[in-house]
């Protein structure tokens, strides 16, 4: 594949990946913070949306108390206060065992789990896991991140990769950002975008496209951690892994 080309096609639903004619799992954390080994969950959301980007199914979102204050910074994002999640979160450790089993039985169907940013979440996820001594998948398999993606087939499009920039740049509504739920679907919605714009370069199974994940994501993050040190910050070490960081 030629990285400096761009791929636009208009695919018929039987050249779309099979991943992407059928439904997907979707999953997003709001938490206290972005620092993976600190951070704690808040709400979270894990949902099956079909081919078309559309809820079906129960979709499943979690109001947890995460056990310290929730810093004002991170209030004014998500919108979830101390107070509101003492008195309206459930502990902290019933969520992370429910939303684990949840990923659990999507993969355990073979149904891809996508995730923006997928070491953020599932990283943090882990580490909570380890935090109340509850079971860790032992294979995270498939997850689709749309982030790693969208770099890897459109690496020099100019500007940031945000979530809320990428909707809008794949035609994508997003209208409450960083809603757990919101967010989740859109990252969905973004994955069947890049699949219809790139149907042409996609495997068609979501294990065999995970794996290649592996290696974009790292690509990514080498190539930034080279152009950190190239603007003198030489002292700047990357944090490799996917979809979970060490």
């Amino acid at each position: 594949m030629n990285d400096n080309q761009l791929f636009e096609v208009d695919p018929s639903p039987s050249d779309l990946p099979d991943w992407a004619r059928n439904p997907i799992a979707v999953f997003d954390l709001e938490t206290t913070g972005l620092d993976h080994k600190e951070s704690r969950i808040v709400t979270a959301c894990a949902a099956l949306i079909d081919a078309e980007g559309k809820v079906i199914g129960n979709d499943l979102e979690w109001l947890a108390n995460p056990g310290i204050e929730i810093p004002l910074e991170a209030s004014n994002v998500h919108g979830v206060t101390t107070e509101i999640a003492v008195a309206k979160g459930r502990e902290l450790g019933l969520v992370v065992s429910e939303i684990i089993e949840t990923l659990r039985s999507y993969f355990d169907q073979g149904i891809p789990v996508v995730a923006y940013n997928a070491p953020y979440d599932f990283t943090i996820l882990r580490n909570h896991a380890r935090l109340f001594a509850i079971d860790w998948p032992e294979k995270l398999v498939p997850i689709i991140d749309p982030l790693v993606i969208d770099k890897k087939l459109d690496r020099y499009r100019s500007g940031k990769r945000r979530l809320e920039l990428v909707a809008a740049h794949y035609g994508i509504k997003l209208d409450d950002a960083h809603n757990a739920t919101a967010d989740a679907v859109a990252a969905g919605q973004i994955a069947q975008a890049i699949a219809r714009k790139f149907a042409a370069v996609l495997p068609s199974s979501a294990e065999e496209l995970h794996e290649l994940q592996i290696g974009w994501s790292r690509e990514a993050d080498l190539s930034f951690a080279d152009f950190m040190h190239k603007s003198g910050k030489t002292d700047f070490v990357p944090q490799l892994g996917w979809p979970e960081k060490a």
